[in-house]
């Protein structure tokens, strides 16, 4: 399980995960974790800082760009700029041949080639269309990047795929068939087929 927010509190039976991966330690992030899991927890020496009043007993400090496995899976954590107050990472998730990346919350991507290389889909943040939530904080950037020019990355990198999660009220609020509508459009403008999250789904990756 890749993250656990506020929501998720009380509920993690529901998913009985093996492990759990954090991207950072905002809230709608890492706050199911409150009161405890009965399973490893896996994050940066920063998240862990931030959530340290957490009863977790199996903890593991991730560090960007030094791969590590849970079970088959293999992933390796990139640095992003979201939040100067929690730091972020995005990951890239491999099993067998085929990997992923996965970032829910970003302004910018540090090591973006490095990060989407080969990858068959990448999941992005879902925050806003194409007004840009990014805002420049001493020496970084914070905030949100648009799901447009991540599909701008996405050409760039050569990724064919992108999914958009963690959405914002641009999203939530809007006409679902229109949103997709315009998100699928963009994607094919940039060569690469795009769409949003729903509860539940699922995908087959070759």
């Amino acid at each position: 399980m890749v993250d656990c927010g506020a929501d998720w509190s009380g509920r993690l039976e529901v998913v009985a995960p093996t492990a759990i991966v954090l991207t950072h330690a905002h809230a709608d992030h890492a706050a199911g974790l409150a009161h405890g899991a009965d399973c490893p927890v896996h994050a940066t020496g920063e998240t862990w800082s931030l959530i340290d009043r957490f009863p977790l007993a199996d903890r593991h400090e991730v560090h960007p760009r030094q791969p590590f496995r849970i079970g088959v899976i293999g992933f390796e954590a990139f640095t992003v700029e979201h939040s100067l107050r929690a730091p972020a990472v995005g990951y890239r998730i491999a099993c067998a041949r085929v990997s992923v990346f996965y970032v829910p919350d970003l302004a910018v991507i540090r090591e973006r080639s490095e990060a989407l290389r080969g990858a068959a889909l990448d999941i992005g943040d879902g925050a806003t269309v194409m007004r840009s939530m990014v805002r420049q904080r001493d020496s970084g950037a914070i905030g949100h990047v648009p799901i447009f020019k991540q599909l701008q990355w996405c050409r760039e990198e050569g990724v064919k795929r992108a999914i958009f999660t963690h959405c914002g009220s641009e999203i939530v609020r809007g006409d679902a068939r229109v949103i997709s509508t315009r998100i699928r459009k963009l994607g094919l403008e940039e060569g690469v087929e795009a769409s949003v999250a729903d509860d539940g789904l699922t995908l087959a990756l070759s």
